[in-house]
């Protein structure tokens, strides 16, 4: 499938929900690369699927390890090859997947083959050179094969020797220790790896000496500054490993709940994690969230009062997620600093410049150093300050785009996750190149669209007003989906009937009404699949939905079925208490009115055209005397939110009411509030 241009992020009313992770990025690659060169076969379950583990995969099969996926699952069994790839002479493209190239690339140059690496031009340009000087002290001959200290890279047979430590700058990237960790074991000797200067991203580390662990091999360090591997290790399958879900994509969907209100919680990775991402939870709760780790589970929600507190942070432990608490910066009481982070320029593009223009482009101030982010939010409220602040909504293609903030990702996965929680700030952005996305978390904006909250247009008003007519007609021209909440109540009568449910005794008619499957379709109306849309509209149905309408545990219950409309891209829902109970959070409210007379004019000319007897002087009596009976219920009696929009349609057709309502929608979404 081709790849998107961009893709807009209307700005939601908040975030809310659940989340279950892919697997890990860093665990997942590591984990095929230890399976292939251990003794024996090893079952991987929750392997991520995504651009750089299906890098790592087909390099694989090109060096003879045989993999086989259980169709339809994220389980993998790997053949192991006992530390000698059966293939000797192969070409290997591994995009820009650096957990692949790195690893490999040391693994090979301890073996006795011929192979040829190289990757996408971004890849070309993040180095290596650190890496192959400590493989060529070790013997290893590594041609360069453009630019010295870049891939692409030739290998070729060596002469190994691992008798004095190899050294290895530490302060670049931890995955040049990582691949010489990996690696060594295949010589069966002992060895030393001394790091020069400060090791960055240590919990990486962290996260290779435990799965080596897993697979039999257990390194002895000495701090952060000397690791040895013992003489005569070697791999061994543990037979069935599971992949942790990724922390660096739970990062995201946290900071989401800590801006939108939450609680959105992450299933798949907890307190006993062996990633140090999760340690994003911790700066969190630094800035005022409120988080709760469990198991297998993290939740975050929006501070008890007030906006996230600024922050000035060491973040070189988590330099992934870290980018992500750039964004969150913007949503702050003050200028945040986000330090130590040096080794971003040399990530998938200069991550620091990157992630400084785009955040401009948002009404940050932003200062940029060499290795540090100074950011000054723009001055506006957030979600966490006004749960009833209007937002920024979806899917109107009236808007024209330069109303969008448009955000450039530089073919960068984790700048287009990160900026898509901008959004949350109240006005829509554009993610371009979001299909980048695909090289760690492919279907990430579908999982974050079901966690912000979808924008509403409720419409009530007066019965013959045309609220149904205009409602359904919005909801075409936006693309939303559309909630006859009128038709509910007799769905409900029906059921009843053709159930003889004694709707005024019957104590379990709530629960009943949770697990009707009721659908709007193409202008139809489902119950349990069958087409009911005529059938809802007999005097009989009626006469049943208005004795329920009265029932405090059916409206209790509609309700939440009401609100389970509410989804991506958004909803139009008309009826009673739509603005003001159900929705009453939502992004516009309507109240349609029209005078009696056009009303009763409008029943009249249906009924005719319907071929049915009407009386024009009996229709107008019946609607003044509906108007009295629904203005004074004593259950959700007519009235109109006091901040609708009124829409008096007396005088307008179908096509011009729409039109006004698309236009205070477009309004609303345009004049939201900033961060």
């Amino acid at each position: 499938m081709a790849r998107r241009d961009h893709i807009d992020i209307d700005a939601p009313f908040g975030a809310a929900g659940s989340v279950s992770l892919p697997g890990s990025k860093s665990i997942s690659n590591r984990l095929l690369l230890l399976a292939a060169l251990a003794d024996g076969v090893t079952e991987i379950r929750n392997l991520l699927e995504s651009e750089d583990t299906t890098y790592m995969l087909e390099a694989l099969a090109k060096l003879g390890v045989v993999t086989e996926h259980v169709e339809g699952t994220t389980q993998y069994t790997v053949s192991g090859c006992n530390g000698q790839f059966p293939v000797e002479d192969a070409v290997l493209f591994l995009g820009n997947a650096g957990t692949a190239i790195r690893p490999l690339t040391a693994v090979l140059a301890l073996g006795a083959g011929n192979y040829r690496l190289s990757g996408q031009p971004r890849m070309h340009q993040r180095p290596i050179g650190d890496l192959v000087d400590a493989l060529r002290s070790l013997g290893s001959d590594i041609r360069y094969q453009k630019v010295d200290g870049y891939p692409p890279l030739e290998i070729l047979p060596g002469s190994i020797d691992v008798r004095g430590p190899v050294r290895v700058r530490g302060d670049v990237s931890s995955q040049f220790l990582t691949a010489l960790l990996i690696a060594l074991p295949l010589t069966g000797k002992r060895a030393v790896i001394a790091v020069d200067g400060e090791l960055v991203s240590k919990p990486y580390v962290e996260i290779t000496l435990n799965l080596m662990q897993r697979f039999g091999v257990n390194v002895q360090r000495q701090g952060w500054a000397q690791f040895e591997l013992p003489a005569g290790c070697r791999y061994r399958s543990p037979g069935n490993i599971s992949v942790e879900g990724d922390a660096s994509g739970a990062s995201y969907f946290l900071a989401a709940g800590a801006i939108g209100g939450g609680p959105v919680r992450v299933h798949g990775v907890g307190k006993d994690s062996i990633q140090g991402d999760i340690r994003f939870a911790d700066a969190l709760a630094t800035l005022g969230a409120r988080v709760e780790v469990g198991d297998q589970f993290i939740e975050a929600r929006a501070p008890s009062q007030g906006r996230l507190k600024a922050f000035d942070l060491d973040l070189n432990q988590i330099p992934d997620a870290a980018m992500t608490l750039a964004v969150v910066a913007l949503f702050c009481d003050g200028p945040s600093k986000l330090r130590n982070i040096a080794n971003w320029r040399v990530k998938e593009t200069d991550r620091l410049a990157a992630m400084a223009t785009e955040l401009r482009k948002l009404g940050a101030s932003v200062e940029e150093g060499q290795d540090y982010l100074r950011i000054t939010p723009p001055q506006a409220p957030n979600f966490a300050e006004s749960a009833s602040m209007e937002s920024a909504t979806a899917a109107s293609t009236t808007v024209a785009s330069t109303q969008i903030v448009a955000i450039d990702t530089y073919d960068d996965h984790r700048i287009a996750m990160s900026f898509a929680l901008a959004a949350l700030g109240g006005k829509p952005v554009r993610i371009n190149d979001p299909d980048c996305v695909a090289k760690t978390f492919p279907d990430f904006f579908d999982r974050l669209a079901r966690i912000i909250s979808a924008p509403v247009i409720a419409i009530d008003g007066p019965s013959g007003a045309g609220k149904g007519t205009v409602a359904v007609k919005v909801a075409q021209r936006l693309g939303f989906h559309y909630l006859d909440s009128g038709a509910l109540y007799r769905l409900v009568g029906l059921y009843a009937l053709r159930n003889g449910i004694d709707v005024e005794t019957d104590k379990h008619l709530g629960t009943l009404v949770r697990a009707l499957a009721i659908e709007f379709r193409d202008g139809e109306i489902y119950l349990a699949r069958e087409r009911v849309t005529d059938l809802i509209r007999t005097e009989a149905v009626a006469e049943k939905a208005s004795q329920i309408a009265k029932l405090p545990e059916v409206r209790q219950a509609l309700m939440s079925l009401q609100r389970a409309f509410r989804r991506a891209p958004g909803l139009v829902a008309d009826g009673r208490d739509m603005a003001t109970v159900v929705f009453a959070d939502a992004t516009l409210k309507v109240y349609l009115d029209a005078s009696v007379e056009a009303r009763a004019g409008r029943r009249y000319k249906q009924l005719i055209d319907k071929g049915l007897d009407a009386n024009l002087a009996t229709l107008l009596r019946d609607l003044r005397q509906r108007d009295a009976r629904d203005s004074n219920r004593s259950v959700a009696p007519l009235q109109k939110s006091l901040d609708a929009q009124v829409l008096d349609t007396t005088n307008l057709t179908v096509d011009e009411g729409v039109d006004k309502v698309v236009r205070w929608f477009n309004k609303a979404r345009l004049e939201a509030p900033p961060f």
